[in-house]
């Protein structure tokens, strides 16, 4: 098992903040759903006692939800950076998926990205965990 480093990062204005414990080496995933598809980014899941907000972040945090609203797409109110987000691929709670560039620089020395097919999203978390079993 590698080595577990704390990241910190979060949006472009600086308002929402957190702190992630993850690899310096990471996979993430790019996402051809409706919604991933257009903000085009790439994120990395960790379980959410991994994950922390920093300072007053609460407050500048609003929430998008879509069809089964079990993703929850989080975004800054000031500059509308989704900096990370819950998947709908865990029960909601268990896990946090953070945005690869929203990460500050200095912390991460590997990105493997991987499509994950979220048109076909039954399908696709099948084959996720198929791999992952391998």
């Amino acid at each position: 098992m590698s080595a577990e480093f704390i990241h910190t990062g979060g949006c472009h204005c600086k308002s929402v903040r957190w702190q992630v414990e993850a690899p310096a080496s990471v996979v993430a995933l790019e996402c051809n759903c409706s919604y991933c598809s257009m903000r085009g980014t790439s994120g990395f899941s960790v379980p959410s006692f991994k994950f922390k907000l920093i300072g007053d972040s609460n407050n500048f945090i609003s929430t998008y939800s879509f069809n089964t609203h079990t993703a929850r797409h989080t975004f800054c109110k000031v500059c509308g950076i989704t900096s990370f987000y819950t998947p709908r691929s865990n029960p909601p709670g268990n896990a946090v998926t953070v945005v690869v560039s929203c990460v500050d620089p200095g912390t991460i020395s590997h990105v493997e990205i991987r499509h994950f097919d979220g048109r076909d999203f039954e399908k696709a978390i099948e084959h996720l965990a198929q791999r992952e079993l391998k």
